[in-house]
């Protein structure tokens, strides 16, 4: 079985009520769930929330999601709590500020598990230049393409000004379900704590993360600059 978690909190400095923001007819949380659905990849789909507003928004549109403790620090938290409820194989976890997500990469990311190694998979997508937006989360990965390091800081550091690969993190984890729950139990990391990256969790305490290139640039929704960037790319869709 192939879980999908679309985790949703109401809350939101930047952007307050987010998963409820409208976008383009439809609340954000919805726009995320129907790309989902859209894709066909999976056995199921779920928005994980802790509050009654995304619930009930949920019911009105017909998308299926469940209610989780209040008390979770992250959003792979709750996706670790829905998942102990099924028996899944693989979970993935698509924020849920993503109403553009395709069926292309994530076809890519449950492809990586056809290897026995891979515990953990990401997104990553190759950048012209190196972004010096702390927004912007940047990785390092190694010859076979696990990564050495995500940080919000520009890197690598291009000293010699040389044309290089640079990478940007595209938010959507893919776990197996016993690598999920044992990343969860995990106490939250230095380095994460520094960065506020909880994928340096995994690093940190040696779990392998495979990074799989994408086309797919990602989009997520921080700002309400971002929605309405949003809008107008649905307009001209």
């Amino acid at each position: 079985m192939k879980l999908a978690v679309i985790p949703a909190r109401y809350a939101s400095t930047r952007l307050p009520g987010k998963p409820l923001q409208d976008l383009a007819g439809l609340p954000l949380i919805i726009r995320v769930y129907r790309a989902v659905e859209a894709t066909k990849l999976f056995d199921k789909i779920i928005i994980a929330t802790d509050d009654e507003r995304i619930m009930q928004t949920a019911k009105k549109y017909e998308a299926e999601a469940e209610m989780t403790a209040a008390e979770h620090q992250s959003g792979s938290d709750r996706v670790a709590e829905v998942a102990r409820r099924y028996q899944a194989k693989i979970v993935v976890n698509i924020q849920g500020d993503e109403p553009f997500i395709q069926r292309s990469p994530l076809l890519d990311l449950l492809a990586a598990f056809a290897s026995e190694e891979i515990e953990v998979a990401s997104l990553m997508h190759r950048k012209l230049a190196i972004d010096n937006d702390p927004n912007t989360v940047k990785v390092v990965c190694d010859k076979a393409d696990f990564a050495l390091y995500f940080s919000r800081a520009a890197i690598p550091y291009n000293r010699s000004q040389e044309i290089i690969d640079c990478y940007e993190h595209i938010g959507v984890y893919a776990f197996r379900a016993d690598a999920l729950q044992k990343f969860v139990r995990l106490a939250v990391s230095e380095l994460e704590k520094i960065e506020k990256l909880e994928q340096l969790r995994l690093l940190e305490n040696g779990i392998k993360l495979k990074m799989v290139e994408t086309d797919y640039d990602g989009f997520g929704i921080d700002t309400p600059q971002d929605l309405e960037r949003a809008k107008q790319l649905l307009q001209k869709d």
